[in-house]
């Protein structure tokens, strides 16, 4: 029998044939985040402008020449967008070669600081005029790359879904930039507004959104079936936080995750791999063929994590073996959200 395939063909119309691993520039564009790790990764690289570009230079390199064609960025991941798209231009990759997304909704205004006084990182407003505002500004930074464009963290709060001049003013961007539109969601109504999503449609009955990107992890499977629901309407899945913000490692992890990995941390052992390529290849088995993030912050980190692509193509990482894993890293997710809430971007 052949070899289980991670492929995703046609990404998103895009014609890019896309391996199931992709780049989440969320810790590559700005200083702060709140992965676990974030601190450690950037030790004696410093956090200048520069230097985070050199960085996200390196982790991008490295992605492609591993055969990454899907990247995902957005408005409020600081300077993520710009560095993309003067990498993309710098390496000569045209358009047709790769797969980008990005995302609204968000402004960042950390002013390249870590430490903001207990002011937020970024600000949230889901409204007609900042979605002109953020589309017109991604296209000046990522011109003709873009493919996918994301409401950035729609949750039924935010009213966005029942905003008529907002759902009209995408319709308009898909329309007349030609882009796929999408939505990432957060929070532990995340399948419910989902399917709150899937409805919304023009007057021939056509959906608006082409895709979906959710928080699912070993800890954090809550949302699955309504990812298979969404995978059967022919939406593409983009799954975010798989490693569940590094919190998937024991080290500087002392939540109540901690105490759930256990399954995770010896099924690796037994299969001698990195728990963070099982945690990632648990996700890539699921049935809505989902594309996966990496957050890697440096080389190492995302050679690691595109191990899972071979974890699944031998056959070591399974259906059953993602299944036994769940079952045993599962949290209830209104602990599990309140555990990311309470992170600190570092």
């Amino acid at each position: 029998s052949s070899s289980p395939s991670t492929t995703i063909p046609d990404i998103l119309g895009s014609n890019v044939d896309a391996p199931q691993l992709g780049i989440g520039m969320a810790a590559l564009g700005r200083p702060g985040y709140i992965s676990l790790t974030h601190k450690r990764d950037f030790e004696g690289v410093g956090k200048g402008v520069e230097a985070m570009r050199e960085r996200a230079y390196a982790v991008l390199d490295a992605s492609y020449a591993a055969g990454v064609r899907y990247y995902d960025a957005a408005r409020s991941y600081g300077r993520a967008e710009e560095f993309l798209g003067g990498w993309l231009k710098e390496r000569k990759i045209a358009p047709g070669d790769v797969c980008v997304g990005s995302k609204w909704g968000y402004t960042y205004t950390a002013d390249w600081q870590t430490d903001t006084g207990g002011k937020p990182h970024e600000v949230k407003e889901h409204s007609r005029e900042n979605l002109e505002k953020q589309s017109g500004e991604t296209e000046g930074l990522l011109g003709g790359y873009v493919d996918l464009y994301q409401i950035h963290s729609a949750t039924q709060a935010s009213g966005v879904l029942s905003n008529q001049q907002v759902i009209e003013g995408l319709w308009r961007v898909k329309e007349g930039k030609g882009w796929r539109i999408g939505l990432s969601l957060s929070g532990v109504e995340q399948g419910d507004t989902l399917r709150i999503a899937m409805q919304v449609r023009n007057s021939e009955g056509k959906m608006l959104f082409d895709s979906v990107q959710a928080t699912y992890n070993v800890l954090e499977s809550s949302c699955g079936e309504a990812l298979e629901e969404a995978k059967k309407a022919g939406m593409q899945v983009i799954v975010k936080e798989g490693m569940a913000n590094g919190r998937l490692f024991e080290a500087g992890n002392s939540g109540p995750s901690r105490k759930k990995l256990s399954v995770l941390h010896s099924e690796a052992e037994r299969i001698g791999c990195g728990v963070d390529a099982l945690g990632l290849a648990c996700v890539m088995v699921q049935p809505f063929q989902a594309m996966v993030l990496s957050g890697a912050a440096c080389r190492e980190h995302l050679e690691s994590n595109a191990q899972a692509l071979s974890l699944v193509q031998e056959g070591k990482v399974t259906a059953e073996v993602a299944q036994r894993v769940i079952a045993g890293c599962r949290m209830d997710p209104e602990e599990y959200w309140g555990e990311r809430t309470a992170l600190e971007w570092q």
